[in-house]
């Protein structure tokens, strides 16, 4: 019978050193693919995940928008100011607060938005083919669970840790 024992600290660092090169591998080449495919749509990749948001969670502030890309207010204001000029955003009054605007996602952007996503699905279809259906549905689970623990990690302001001095 084999045993499940925890991986002792070697086997850890190998794995993380493992995982660290194969989502640095993996990322580098989905922003090549972006970095092309996003900029026929006349939109950067900031932009679409600006997009993406409102589409996805309605209309909201700017601020609150700037948070979730993780972006700052100005480079958010760069974002959506270019998005409005396109029409694909729109700012209206905030009805909680008539001294605020928050901005919501046009029929133009929403159409945009539905079309890259659909392009990009089809992208993916044609990059997960060939793999087993349980393998799959377990890759989508493994990328899905790293997103999460990625995202409370650097959301409650740890990234790569503290730094080393640098040699002057």
């Amino acid at each position: 019978m084999q045993r499940n024992t925890p991986p002792g600290p070697d086997a850890l660092a190998q794995d993380g050193a493992a995982l660290h090169e194969a989502v640095s591998a993996l990322v580098r080449v989905y922003q090549f693919r972006d970095r092309d495919r996003i900029c026929c749509y006349d939109i950067s990749v900031t932009q679409c995940q600006a997009l993406k948001n409102l589409v996805d969670g309605g209309p909201t502030r700017p601020q609150a928008l700037a948070d979730a890309l993780f972006l700052d207010k100005s480079t958010t204001s760069r974002v959506l100011e270019a998005l409005e000029r396109k029409a694909y955003i729109r700012r209206e009054p905030d009805p909680t607060d008539g001294r605020a605007h928050r901005v919501g996602v046009t029929e133009a952007g929403r159409a945009l938005f539905e079309r890259i996503t659909q392009d990009l699905i089809a992208q993916q279809i044609d990059v997960i083919r060939d793999l087993d259906p349980d393998v799959r549905r377990a890759a989508i689970d493994v990328v899905t669970r790293l997103h999460r623990l990625a995202e409370a990690r650097f959301t409650s302001g740890v990234s790569v840790g503290a730094c080393p001095p640098t040699a002057a």
